[in-house]
């Protein structure tokens, strides 16, 4: 197993955003001179995909860019390094982990484990991967206070924020006032804010049949890997053209030429500008809108759904109406032509195998961040005269994680939902809720409420902004029997 000897870059988490894009740019980095020491991946799940994916194939990496005229662009990474399986439960790769953090050469450690991985579990214990990360910097800090960026690349606001509010609160229970004063001391620990964008679908059939018929690619085994965890991974990455990396530029420790491998530094301020853009109105909301009622009306493709005139409809209106009324425009990248370039190009290409099914996995987690900023900003008058209570589409999208919470299709056949750490919490509160369900207003609202007022997933307490009793409204009407989901697309959408 290879080794870095002078650690600069350690990523953890080695799936598949990272193999088409973090790798990507570093591999650019690389082939221009400008880092010498390539990045060091810590996988923190899902040691198989250490073992076959990394390790097994000489850490090499065959990006797959899928364009929407049907052509694809290959290339092989060589960016990575060394690759190590990390679990302070089973005691694996921490020794190797810590040496990586005592090193005074390592700049920056980058992060994707998507936002339930910054969360509590359930009983209340901090994230493992959080509890990692502290103990980490805790060795940074006793090997002499060494500077380092610790960056989340994660698909939510503020994420860097985030990161370290969870960090100091582990941080907390070391009793150690000096190693807090070290993690505040922005002259030696920051938690830079960064916005990502690019669609990356787990490896598909269809690619990996591509690449076996090319006989440039002979010998090389393109088995995507469906592990004992769940995880999805090949020796190819399959992924879109369009792609943006924008980080506050906060490096204690200096950092390589980012810029080069076409990331956008600027500072806090536009980087949440640009998040804020992407993650509540030009992408990701229109996305979880995809991906909610395209598992009830299951649809296989994205690609497939904006084909379908309430589809395509619904993300118009979430984006182009609702969202656009409150959107910042933050310079650097401009919000029309963003969507327009998601919903007219994106979305509809047809050779990214990207499903809803694959978009609704942690949903719970997904909309207090998709859509309660929008909605609390509608009801703090930024998009006067109107008030949350005007709002008709977020509210519907809302309403359709309810439906989809019954676990059955528009016919009312039963369907498989995605994984959601508060699923199965979910479906028990409102377990009294089936296809055809015709109780009173009250009945509705006493199963209801405890859901709908639910901060942790909505943001907000809905009927304290206006809209619970709306919600209710639109879940019974989408529960009323079956072809009641399509019906009321139609009647709102007017197509």
């Amino acid at each position: 197993m290879s080794k870095v000897e002078t650690p600069t870059w350690v990523h953890f988490g080695g799936g598949n955003l990272f193999r088409a894009f973090h790798a990507e740019i570093a591999n650019e980095l690389v082939k221009q001179g400008k880092l010498d020491n390539k990045v060091i991946v810590a996988e923190t799940w899902d040691e198989e995909v250490v073992d076959k994916t990394y390790n097994g194939n000489d850490n090499r990496i065959l990006n797959v860019t899928l364009k929407g005229n049907g052509s694809i662009e290959k290339e092989w990474l060589n960016s990575v390094g060394e690759a190590i399986y990390v679990s302070q439960v089973e005691n694996k790769g921490i020794e190797r982990i810590t040496e990586i953090f005592q090193a005074p050469s390592l700049q920056l450690a980058t992060i994707t484990i998507t936002e339930k991985g910054y969360k509590p579990l359930p009983n209340g214990a901090a994230s493992p991967s959080i509890v990692l990360y502290t103990e980490l910097l805790f060795k940074r800090f006793e090997a002499g206070e060494l500077p380092i960026a610790f960056v989340s690349t994660d698909n939510f606001s503020r994420n860097g924020d985030v990161l370290k509010a969870a960090v100091l609160e582990v941080a907390k229970t070391y009793n150690n006032e000096a190693f807090i004063t070290y993690l505040t001391d922005e002259t030696k620990v920051t938690f830079p804010w960064s916005m990502i964008d690019r669609i990356t679908p787990n490896p598909d059939e269809s690619v990996k049949a591509m690449l076996d018929a090319d006989p440039a690619l002979a010998g090389n085994d393109f088995t995507i890997l469906h592990s004992a965890k769940g995880t999805n991974v090949a020796l190819f990455a399959n992924t879109e053209e369009t792609h943006y990396l924008v980080i506050e530029d906060n490096f204690p420790n200096g950092r390589p030429d980012l810029i080069a491998g076409g990331v956008i530094l600027t500072d806090k301020e536009t980087v949440e500008k640009i998040d804020e853009m992407k993650v509540c109105t030009c992408l990701n909301p229109l996305h979880t809108a995809l991906a909610i009622y395209g598992t009830i009306l299951e649809f296989g493709k994205i690609s497939e759904e904006v084909k379908d005139p309430q589809m395509l409809a619904l993300i118009n209106e979430i984006g182009y109406n609702e969202g656009m009324k409150v959107v910042v425009d933050p310079g650097v990248i401009n919000p029309k032509e963003f969507i327009d370039a998601v919903v007219n190009d994106r979305l509809p290409n047809p050779y990214v195998p990207d499903t809803p099914q694959r978009i609704a996995t942690d949903t719970s987690q997904k909309l207090p961040i998709r859509f309660g900023k929008n909605i609390s900003l509608y009801a703090a008058g930024e998009a006067a005269p109107l008030k949350a209570a005007d709002l008709v589409f977020i509210p519907l999208v809302l309403a359709g994680w309810v439906r989809y919470l019954l676990g059955v299709n528009d016919e009312g056949k039963e369907i498989t939902l995605s994984p959601d750490p508060k699923l199965a919490d979910s479906q028990a509160i409102i377990k009294d809720l089936k296809l055809g369900w015709n109780g009173s207003d009250e009945e509705l609202h006493e199963v209801l409420q405890p859901l709908l007022s639910d901060a942790s997933i909505f943001a907000q307490d809905l009927y304290s902004v206006g809209l619970g009793e709306k919600v209710e409204g639109y879940v019974r009407e989408l529960i009323a029997g079956p072809g009641a989901v399509r019906g009321t697309l139609k009647k709102y959408l007017g197509v």
